[in-house]
């Protein structure tokens, strides 16, 4: 599993994207471009530990901790303090720590993972649903990318990921089952799910935060999969709900979440030059 470049394009702002479990910075190649075209944002999408073109890991305990480590040291070399952080799914997890971490100038969360605590339902509901797609992921493994020709192959990729039936394109389906073939953490992430708790003190958030939820996510399907964030984040969270859209929604719709993120940032961003300086 050779280590791959990040995603890096465009001036401006600086924005951090951060991709799901079992997928890469692919998921957000034409969202950064998008981004990085209207001249107002930096934007840098890395690979996470584990993950297709990534760092090995180098422990058979990868906690949440040491993707948020990857991620510090990744903004320490660009020289950002602080960035826009946008996440989605496991992405969002470390999205929300790094936010604790004080990296944070804006929080974006898309179908976030982690909201559950130490024994919650939730939790062990998402852990096992994808040991259930175990099966799949060694038979595409052992198949390769032509699975996707088999009979009836094409509709269970597309549903944890893409709301629609036809879901993301043929070149994205591909580049997904890619992806998670070559996860080298799929079984030290899943662990790691079931030891600890999810997102802690979510109270405590101090960014300004916007929580995206999609209506037809079937890994954290609506309402309790996402009630957690609901009920926990502070009251003055945005809370935007994406209609028709699943669990992947940059791959359905990237032209809608390149706006969704530029209009939050471009907000804050407005509202802080807004003010005077202090004297």
């Amino acid at each position: 599993m050779p280590e791959r470049d990040p995603i890096h394009v465009g001036t401006g702002e600086p924005i951090v994207l951060l991709h799901p479990f079992l997928c890469s910075q692919n998921v957000w190649r034409t969202v950064a471009d998008q981004l990085a075209d209207t001249g107002r944002f930096e934007v840098f999408a890395p690979t996470m530990p584990g993950h297709n073109g990534g760092t090995r890991s180098g422990t058979w305990f990868l906690e949440t901790s040491a993707l948020v480590d990857d991620v510090e040291r990744r903004m320490d070399k660009l020289g950002w303090d602080t960035a826009h952080i946008v996440g989605n799914s496991l992405g969002g997890w470390v999205a929300f720590e790094l936010e604790r971490r004080g990296r944070a100038r804006t929080l974006t969360g898309i179908a976030p993972a982690g909201g559950w605590g130490q024994h919650a339902a939730t939790k062990y509901e998402t852990v096992l649903k994808f040991l259930l797609g175990g099966p799949a992921l060694v038979a595409a493994r052992l198949i390769g990318p032509r699975i996707l020709e088999y009979p009836g192959v094409r509709r269970i990729a597309t549903l944890p990921v893409s709301g629609p039936a036809d879901g993301p394109s043929h070149a994205d389906l591909v580049a997904l089952v890619d992806d998670a073939t070559h996860c080298t953490a799929y079984v030290q992430l899943l662990v790691k799910t079931l030891r600890l708790p999810g997102l802690l003190e979510l109270a405590n958030v101090a960014a300004p935060t916007h929580l995206v939820l999609c209506e037809k996510d079937r890994v954290f399907p609506t309402p309790r999969g996402n009630r957690y964030f609901i009920d926990n984040l502070p009251k003055d969270t945005r809370v935007t709900r994406l209609p028709g859209l699943g669990h992947i929604p940059m791959l359905e719709a990237p032209g809608q979440i390149t706006e969704l993120i530029s209009e939050f940032v471009d907000e804050h961003t407005e509202r802080k030059r807004a003010v005077p300086p202090a004297g």
